[in-house]
């Protein structure tokens, strides 16, 4: 039986989404048909394309929400448009599961439309704690999302997981069984992360180059980087850093506007959203990594794809000590207090001023991706988990509607 699945994605548009590029490429190599429903972004503005097999169908990416209505429209307007590419993907192509990636945790609703088709659940960010993150206030908005995220897991045939952490959420708060829920971790492709060459001329005449890649939002900590900068340079007097900051998002115009007003403009850049082989080349140059996500619930249990990306590449790097950031990255990083930019100085200080200490950290990070958290090793989650979920609607089917036999 040809098996047929419909990926829907709110956030990111694909194949920008690396985790759930990487989950269709997987499982198109794999003999399944693959579909995905995703808003359009810069550089993919086409509304229907294949690549590398995928059928790639996209709309317009909805006003990021901010209060309550602010919400209710974004996700509408984002909901509407699923139904109707599905719609489209129904006749098309066809489909027999929605495997739906949040945020947001509504895609769920999807499924109920169409008949005989069932949901899995891709489990990316812990939404409630994201909304705290963000908004640092709890009320009817933090316990819709309460809501929505166990109606979620009640309807999902079988979860998909980052990380220890987030299976405890499911079989806790989602009451999902042992054995629906598999850990499936965005190891990086290292096909894609490929060490290469330092391009001096990046580091602006500075000896050392510091880079940060991820999503420019408020609850990234990146105040925390700019605040460690601002120490290094003014307090430990250290003029010989450049910082780079790959990446776009809401928090991108407010940051520029605080790295000016600190005067730290000449030494420190923000990229904004860059091409591949540009972000290969800074990452590559950088003597360092950072990774300042503040100590919060939702930074301290989710896993940051940023990390094992600078892994990738054999670099070490500073972080907050945060529970799935340690286990990530273990001794490929150093570790200062929760949310205090001037231990972050420190030991990016510590760090720079220690080659063997950075060759080590390194090499151990790239031998972790290389022989346990690369794609290579756990797309077999994602494998296991579609090959389960298959028998088990075989066996279902079977018992629903059994096959007759009619003796003469």
């Amino acid at each position: 039986m040809e098996r047929k699945v419909l990926i829907v994605v709110e956030n990111l548009p694909v194949p920008f989404d690396t985790r759930i590029w990487q989950e269709a490429t997987t499982l198109v190599r794999n003999g399944y048909v693959v579909s995905v429903i995703s808003p359009m972004g810069k550089g993919y503005e086409k509304e229907f394309e294949v690549l590398e097999g995928v059928h790639i169908y996209r709309h317009p990416l909805p006003k990021e929400g901010n209060g309550f209505l602010g919400y209710f429209n974004e996700y509408f307007c984002a909901l509407w448009h699923e139904y109707r590419l599905a719609r489209k993907v129904r006749k098309e192509v066809g489909f027999d599961v929605i495997h739906g990636a949040n945020p947001p945790d509504n895609i769920f609703l999807l499924s109920y439309l169409f008949r005989g088709v069932d949901f899995i659940f891709d489990h990316h960010d812990i939404c409630p704690e994201l909304y705290y993150a963000k908004f640092r206030k709890y009320g009817i908005l933090y316990r819709i999302q309460l809501l929505l995220e166990r109606l979620t897991y009640r309807r999902a045939s079988i979860a998909f997981v980052t990380n220890e952490s987030y299976r405890k959420i499911a079989m806790s708060r989602g009451m999902m069984k042992d054995e629906d829920v598999f850990v499936l971790r965005s190891g990086p492709r290292l096909e894609r992360m490929r060490i290469q060459p330092p391009n001096p001329s990046l580091k602006m005449g500075k000896r050392y180059l510091v880079a940060y890649v991820g999503v420019i939002g408020q609850q990234e900590g990146l105040d925390y980087l700019v605040d460690a900068a601002y120490y290094i340079r003014n307090t430990l007097n250290r003029d010989d850093i450049r910082y780079v900051i790959c990446g776009g998002g809401p928090y991108l115009e407010t940051l520029s506007t605080r790295i000016e007003a600190l005067r730290l403009s000449g030494i420190m850049e923000l990229t904004g959203r860059i091409p591949d082989d540009r972000l290969m080349e800074t990452l590559n140059t950088a003597d360092i990594c950072l990774n300042p996500d503040e100590f919060n619930e939702m930074n301290d249990k989710s896993t940051m794809n940023k990390v094992l990306e600078y892994m990738a590449l054999a670099k070490p790097m500073v972080q907050f000590d945060l529970t799935e950031g340690r286990f990530s990255a273990d001794k490929a990083s150093l570790y200062a207090k929760a949310n205090d930019a001037v231990d972050l100085a420190h030991k990016i200080i510590t760090l720079l001023d220690d080659e063997e200490m950075r060759v080590f950290m390194g090499q151990y990070g790239y031998n972790r991706i290389l022989n346990q958290l690369s794609w290579e090793h756990t797309h077999k989650a994602l494998l296991e988990g579609y090959d389960y979920y298959y028998t088990k609607k075989r066996i279902r089917d079977a018992v629903i509607h059994p096959v007759h036999q009619w003796r003469r």
